[in-house]
């Protein structure tokens, strides 16, 4: 930053402005009318908060290659993924009569299910198993847990340099930004280069600077749109 517009800043200034950006970011995120296909999965995976090991729930668009629902959390429990699910529930202008999430075998998402059961909101869970395809559930859902195991993995080559973080803020913040980039800024191979979530105003920007610039943007004339 210096050396290009001669500003001195320190590193704590730039997680102060990551953690202000995210908080505007978030709603923009979590509101947009996304168009999703039928074929959703979920897993989760580990991040260090507060020299803590906490778990992140990702649920994920297989096809559109959107993320749908992003959740921080202590537990690794039912609780956890109710609230995840709720998060892709809230995304959906109806609940389709055949949904189904594909999921690993941990028995939180059962549980999860039932619960949305009784409050009248019915899917079906497929539980990919280990590591090999034991049973045929296994083996005709494990591309598709797969694809989410690949989010994972980008995720945490994108989240290995900050070794933690020292706030369950910071997290969120932190997870925020990756998901903001990730649906609407990031080209994936494959969607032939294009981003998941195309937003012609960002289209034709020519760099990365400016498109995060116009998406703070566009994210604060969203929430002023929502004030009375």
């Amino acid at each position: 930053m210096y050396d290009v517009h001669n500003v001195k800043i320190t590193g704590q200034t730039i997680l102060n402005y990551a953690s202000s950006t995210s908080v505007v970011l978030k709603p923009f995120l979590e509101n947009y009318p996304y168009e999703l296909s039928d074929q959703f999965c979920g897993d989760e995976t580990y991040i260090r908060v507060s020299g803590r090991w906490n778990y992140l729930f990702f649920f994920f668009d297989a096809v559109k290659k959107i993320i749908l629902s992003n959740y921080v959390s202590q537990n690794r429990d039912t609780e956890s993924a109710i609230y995840a699910l709720r998060e892709v529930f809230k995304k959906m202008p109806q609940i389709p009569e055949d949904l189904t999430f594909i999921v690993d075998g941990n028995p939180i998402y059962l549980l999860a299910q039932h619960y949305y059961a009784q409050h009248g909101i019915p899917f079906d869970v497929k539980q990919v198993i280990g590591l090999t395809n034991n049973d045929p559930v296994s083996k005709e859902y494990r591309p598709l847990k797969q694809i989410i195991e690949r989010l994972n993995r980008t995720f945490k080559g994108n989240y290995r340099a900050t070794t933690g973080f020292g706030s369950q803020q910071g997290s969120v913040s932190f997870v925020t930004l990756f998901c903001v980039y990730f649906n609407f800024l990031r080209p994936h191979a494959a969607l032939e280069k294009k981003v998941p979530v195309l937003i012609p105003a960002l289209d034709k920007l020519p760099n990365m600077p400016a498109k995060w610039t116009k998406l703070i943007s566009l994210s604060q004339d969203w929430l002023m749109d929502q004030t009375p």
